[in-house]
Parts: structure tokens; sequence; C-alpha cells
């Protein structure tokens, strides 16, 4: 008889709304998920708080790793104060300093650690199309790379799930509104401030998704 598959991920859990819909997906699936959050100096760091609430709402075994002592590398208007963090429309240009130098290589590095601890086969994030000519690792390529690479960094395989890829953020509040996504405990701004400024480039890309997709955006914007 065939060993049963390991479904047991551990979710790259931002507190965005991407990384919600990830894990509301995941679980739909059968996966059993343990959330994994990084606190990486980000100004943002708000978006933790949400990780925490979205964490309890679903009871999951949660972790937040503290990175901060990366955040002098790093280089980007979310890690660097006096950096101005850009508004308007969300595009390649003008959202370039939002760029964090290969945060998700970072990040999936030490969530693989984790999952191979935790006994998991998988680590999941939620990069999307949307993502793709902004961030250079949220492209297929940089994905595909990362996982041959977690692949073989332990005797135990972990691979890497990012079943967004191919899905833009307005399709991501459609599937995460038939999954009953909490997204009013989701956070996305960019500023670090208490409430959404809805100004900046993620919060516009926030809106523009809610409405794109049809759907009442629960958010309370300043």
């Amino acid at each position: 008889m065939a060993a049963a598959e390991n479904k047991r991920a551990v979710v790259l859990l931002s507190g965005g709304l991407d990384s919600a819909v990830l894990l509301a997906q995941l679980r739909s699936e059968g996966w059993e998920t343990l959330a994994l959050s990084c606190d990486y100096g980000q100004r943002h760091r708000r978006e933790l708080v949400s990780a925490q609430a979205l964490a309890a709402h679903y009871g999951l075994v949660h972790e937040t790793a503290d990175l901060r002592a990366l955040a002098h590398l790093l280089g980007s208007s979310l890690t660097t104060a006096g950096v101005p963090v850009p508004h308007g429309h969300y595009t390649a240009e003008n959202m370039k300093s939002t760029v964090v130098p290969n945060r998700n290589m970072i990040l999936a590095a030490v969530a693989a650690g984790w999952a191979i601890s935790q006994k998991a086969s998988a680590v999941a994030y939620a990069a999307h199309s949307g993502d793709h000519t902004i961030y250079p690792d949220c492209r297929e390529e940089f994905a595909q790379a990362l996982d041959n690479a977690l692949r073989l960094c332990d005797w135990s395989e972990v691979r890497l799930l990012r079943p967004f890829t191919g899905k833009s953020k307005a399709e991501l509040v459609t599937l995460g509104t038939r999954l009953g996504v909490p997204f009013q405990l989701t956070w996305s701004c960019y500023e670090g401030g208490d409430r959404h400024c809805g100004e900046c480039g993620t919060c516009v890309e926030r809106i523009e998704a809610f409405q794109l997709a049809g759907v009442a955006d629960p958010t309370a914007y300043a």
C-alpha cells in the first residue's frame, strides 16, 4: 500500500489579503496548515497584528520569526526610515522603491527550516500575477528555481506551493469570498499607520481588487 501523502504545509502568513486567501485555499484542499510570519523591520508592522488575528481565527499554530537584524541590509522604503512610500496607482516604476531585495528567498528559507523541523512537506507563498513585473521574486521563473532548491536542501523534500502565480488580485478577492476569508482582519497598507491610508500603492490595489471583483470592501480607510 502506498504511503499517505504528507499534506502538512507552512504558510508564509504576512497578514495581507493574498496570504489569507492562500491559507483558506490550502485548508479547503485538505492541507494541515502551520503559519509563519516574519518581522524584518518593516514599517508596516501592523500587518503582524493581522497575521495573529488570522491565525487565531483559523486556530493555527503560528510563529513569528524575528528577522529585524536584517533590516539594515535590505534597503527599501518598507525598511528604511526617511524613504517615502509611493502613493497612487500600483505601477512598476513608482513601486520599485518598495522592493525588499531577495525578501521571498529569505522568508522561504526560514519557512523551509521550520517546515523540516515540523515534518511538513511544503512551504506556501501567495505571489500572484499582479506582482510579477514589480517584484522579481514573485516571477514563476524565480519560484521554480526556489522550489528546486528547497527540494534539495534536506533529506526530507520540501516543495514550494504557489497556486496564485497566474491569478490577479481581483480573482483572489473572488476566491476568498467564496472561501469565507475574513477580509476585515487582513492588512495591506505600507504606510505603517493604524488604519489603511487609502493612498499608497497597496491600498489602491486593494480598493481596485474589491471593485473589480464586485465585492464590498470591509476596509476602514483613513
